[in-house]
C-alpha cells in the first residue's frame, strides 16, 4: 500500500492548537489507515492509504476537526514527492545546518509576486529557493530572527504552507520507507 506523508500546520506550537501524537495516530487509525506513524510532536505523519493525497489531506482534516475540535490545514506528500524535494537539495551548498535549513510544503503553486517579496526579505547570507510545490530557506543566523521565514510562515503566502527542517525532512524520508 502506498506510503504518504501528511504534515499538520501549526500544531503543539507556543501552546496552540495541542494535539498528543499518540491520540492522532490511534485518531487515523480509526479513520482507516494503516502503519501510522508520527514523528515528533508537531504534526508529522506517515501513514499507509489507496486514497490519493487530496482525499487522505480531507480525512485528516476532518478526522482532527471531529475527534479534537482543532481546525488544521494539511499537506500531503507522496513518498516519492518527498524523495524528490531530498533530492533535488538546491542549497545543499551553503545549508551546514538541518536545524536552521527548511523546506516549506505548499498545497499549490506559489505566484511570482510572493516568491519576489520572499527573495528581497532574505538577509545577509539567507536564501530561498522554489521549486514546484516546495520552498527551501537557509536561515544561517536562526529562524527566529528572521524576517524572510516570519513571511513563509504566516498566511501571506495565500497558499497553505508547512515549514519543516532538513532534518525532519530526511527523517521522514526515512520513515516512509527511504
Amino acid at each position: 500500500m502506498p506510503r504518504l506523508i501528511v504534515l499538520l500546520r501549526g500544531v503543539n506550537l507556543a501552546g496552540r492548537n495541542r494535539l498528543a501524537m499518540p491520540a492522532l495516530r490511534e485518531a487515523l487509525e480509526d479513520a482507516g489507515f494503516a502503519d501510522v506513524v508520527t514523528y515528533v510532536q508537531s504534526g508529522n505523519v506517515v501513514l499507509s492509504s489507496k486514497a490519493s493525497g487530496k482525499r487522505v489531506k480531507s480525512i485528516v482534516e476532518q478526522v482532527v476537526s471531529d475527534r479534537f475540535g482543532l481546525d488544521i490545514d494539511v499537506v500531503v506528500r507522496t513518498h516519492a514527492e518527498l524523495a524528490a524535494v531530498v533530492a533535488r537539495n538546491p542549497l545543499k551548498k551553503v545549508a551546514a545546518s538541518p536545524k536552521l535549513y527548511q523546506v516549506t510544503f505548499l498545497d499549490a503553486s506559489l505566484g511570482a509576486e510572493v516568491l519576489e517579496k520572499l527573495e528581497a526579505a532574505a538577509a545577509g547570507e539567507e536564501r530561498v529557493v522554489l521549486v514546484g510545490r516546495e520552498l527551501y530557506a537557509w536561515h544561517p543566523d536562526g529562524v527566529g530572527r528572521s524576517k524572510l521565514a516570519a513571511l513563509m510562515s504566516g498566511k501571506g503566502l495565500g497558499v497553505t504552507a508547512t515549514a519543516r527542517n532538513w532534518t525532519t525532512v530526511t527523517k521522514l524520508l526515512e520513515l516512509a520507507g527511504g
